[in-house]
C-alpha cells in the first residue's frame, strides 16, 4: 500500500510548487513573441509597392512571398508549409500500413496529404513535373476502392495509349506493391480492375463518345484534363455521383481555371518539392532549369510551369489581339458565320461574327463531333451567309440544297498565312462562353525548328477548328469588297 505521507504535496494550499520559478504575473516567451509579431509598423509592401501599416508577421510573410516569386524554392517551401502544413512524418495507419507499398519507392508524401485534405466535390490539382499528382490520386482511389464495397471509379484521359503509358501502368504497379494485384481480376479488354469487395476502377478515353454519355459512377478522375474539352468534362461530371479529380500541368490557362470559381470546387497547386519520394537525380535535373531560366524566355517559362507549377505563357502566340466580353451586345450587327467541318476525331466548329463599335465580336455556336450535314444545318440560320471550308464541296452542296446560304472559302497559295495576316489587323472580342475558342487562341502558336527558331507557320496540333472557321469567314469578308452579295440559284 502507498504511504499517504508520500502522496501529500510538500507545499501548502496557495503556495508555489516552484518558488524559484517565474514570478506570478510575468509573461512567457510565447506571449512576448506574439506581442511583437502583432505590433504594427509602416513598411513598403513588396507586392503592391505602397507604404502600409503592417504587423511584423505580415511583413515577414510578404518578404517570403517576394523571395518565392523570384524562384527561391526554400522560400516557396516555407510558405506552403505555413499555409498547408508541413509533411506528416508519422504515417496515418488508418489509411495504409507503413510502408504503404513495401517494394515501391512511395511514401505518404506532402502531395498525398494535401490532396487527401481536399473536401469539396471537384478537386482541381495543378502541378509541375514530378509533383506526384497522378500517383497520389491513384493511391487515394485504390484505398477508397479497398475500403468501400461496390465503389465505381472511372479514370479518363485523352486516349487509350496515353492511359496505358500512364495511369494504367501506375495503377498496376501500385496494386502489385500492395500485394493486391490479381491478373484474373484485371479485364484487359475492358480495361477494368475488379476488387473482391465489388468495387472497380475502369479506364477509358475521352474520345469514346459512347463512354462519355454512358454509365454513371461514384468517382471520376480525369488525368491531364487540359487535353480534353469542357464539353467532354461536363458529360462525365454530370454522370458522377460523388467526387471529381482533375489534374494537369499549367502550360497555359484553360477551362479548369474558370471552374475554380465553382462553389463546389477546391483548387490545389503542387510542385516537385511536394513529392518527397522523388529520386535525387530527377530533383537535380529539374533544378538545373532554375539557372537556365536566367538565360532564355523558354527556360524561364519551363521553370515557371514544370518547376514551380505556376501558369506559364506559351511562346510565340499567333493571335494576341483579343479580349473577352460577357456576351454579344444587343446593338451588335451580325455579319456572318464561319464553319469548319469535322466528324469523328475532329469536331464540327461553327462561330458567328458580329460588328460592334468598330470591333469584331466572335461567338462560339457549335463544337461537336459525329454531326452529319443535316444536323449541322439545323445549327445554322437560314438567311445569314455561312463561309465553310472549300475542301468539303459535297457537304457544302448538301447544306445549300437544304435552303441555307453557304459557300466555300476562296483559297490560294499560302492561304493560312494570308488569313492570319488579315486577322492580326483586327481587334476581336470573344464571348466568355466560347470556351473552346478561347482555349484554341491561347494555344495557337508559331511552329519552331529543332534549334528553337520560329518558323513562319502555325504549329499543327489539331486544336484550331474554331480558329479555322473564323479564318474562312474573315478571308472572304475582309478581302472581298462584294462580300454579302449572295444569291441562291
Amino acid at each position: 500500500m502507498a504511504n499517504e505521507e508520500n502522496l501529500r504535496p510538500a507545499w501548502q494550499k496557495g503556495e508555489s510548487g516552484n518558488p524559484k520559478g517565474r514570478k506570478k504575473g510575468s509573461k512567457n516567451r510565447s506571449t512576448i513573441a506574439k506581442k511583437w509579431l502583432e505590433t504594427n509598423q509602416k513598411f513598403k509592401n513588396p507586392i503592391t509597392g505602397n507604404e502600409e501599416a503592417l504587423s511584423q508577421e505580415d511583413a515577414m510573410t510578404l518578404a517570403l512571398i517576394k523571395k518565392a516569386r523570384t524562384g527561391d524554392v526554400n522560400a516557396y517551401k516555407a510558405l506552403m508549409d505555413s499555409g498547408y502544413g508541413a509533411p506528416i512524418q508519422q504515417i496515418d495507419q488508418t489509411i495504409f500500413e507503413q510502408p504503404i507499398f513495401p517494394d515501391i519507392d512511395v511514401s505518404r508524401t506532402t502531395a498525398v496529404n494535401k490532396i487527401s485534405r481536399l473536401e469539396k466535390r471537384i478537386k482541381i490539382i495543378q502541378g509541375g513535373t514530378s509533383a506526384g499528382k497522378t500517383i497520389s490520386i491513384l493511391i487515394l482511389l485504390i484505398d477508397k476502392a479497398i475500403k468501400i464495397p461496390n465503389l465505381e471509379i472511372s479514370v479518363v484521359s485523352e486516349s487509350i495509349p496515353h492511359l496505358r503509358r500512364g495511369c494504367i501502368r501506375d495503377c498496376i504497379k501500385l496494386l502489385k506493391g500492395l500485394n493486391r494485384y490479381r491478373e484474373q481480376l484485371f479485364n484487359r479488354s475492358l480495361l477494368k480492375y475488379q476488387f473482391t469487395n465489388g468495387s472497380f476502377i475502369e479506364f477509358f478515353s475521352a474520345d469514346d463518345s459512347s463512354r462519355l454519355r454512358g454509365a454513371r459512377r461514384d468517382i471520376l478522375y480525369i488525368n491531364e484534363c487540359n487535353n480534353i474539352t469542357f464539353e467532354m468534362y461536363n458529360e462525365l461530371a454530370i454522370r458522377t455521383k460523388d467526387e471529381v479529380y482533375l489534374d494537369f500541368n499549367p502550360s497555359n490557362e484553360f477551362w479548369a481555371h474558370e471552374l475554380k470559381q465553382d462553389s463546389n470546387a477546391q483548387f490545389l497547386k503542387l510542385n516537385y518539392l511536394d513529392n518527397e519520394a522523388l529520386d535525387k537525380n530527377i530533383i537535380f535535373e529539374i533544378e538545373k532549369a532554375k539557372e537556365k531560366a536566367k538565360t532564355s524566355a523558354y527556360w524561364k517559362n519551363w521553370w515557371m510551369v514544370y518547376g514551380l507549377g505556376e501558369i506559364g505563357n506559351l511562346q510565340g502566340v499567333v493571335l494576341e489581339n483579343w479580349t473577352q466580353i460577357d456576351d454579344v451586345p444587343e446593338d451588335a450587327k451580325l455579319i456572318g458565320y464561319g464553319l469548319d467541318f469535322g466528324y469523328s476525331a475532329d469536331p464540327t466548329a461553327i462561330c458567328s461574327i458580329h460588328l460592334w463599335n468598330g470591333k469584331r465580336i466572335v461567338n462560339e455556336v457549335c463544337y461537336q463531333t459525329k454531326l452529319v450535314n443535316e444536323e449541322i444545318a439545323k445549327k445554322l440560320p437560314k438567311h445569314e451567309l455561312v463561309i465553310a471550308d472549300s475542301a468539303e464541296p459535297k457537304s457544302i452542296e448538301e447544306i445549300r440544297r437544304l435552303g441555307y446560304m453557304i459557300k466555300g472559302c476562296t483559297k490560294g497559295k499560302d492561304s493560312i498565312l494570308f488569313g492570319i495576316q488579315l486577322m492580326q489587323n483586327q481587334e476581336y472580342l470573344i464571348t466568355s462562353n466560347s470556351l473552346n475558342l478561347i482555349k484554341e487562341l491561347r494555344g495557337y502558336v508559331w511552329d519552331s525548328d529543332k534549334t528553337g527558331k520560329q518558323l513562319n507557320k502555325p504549329r499543327s496540333n489539331g486544336n484550331d477548328h474554331l480558329i479555322d472557321a473564323l479564318r474562312y469567314h474573315e478571308m472572304e469578308n475582309l478581302s472581298n469588297k462584294n462580300y454579302g452579295t449572295y444569291h441562291i440559284r
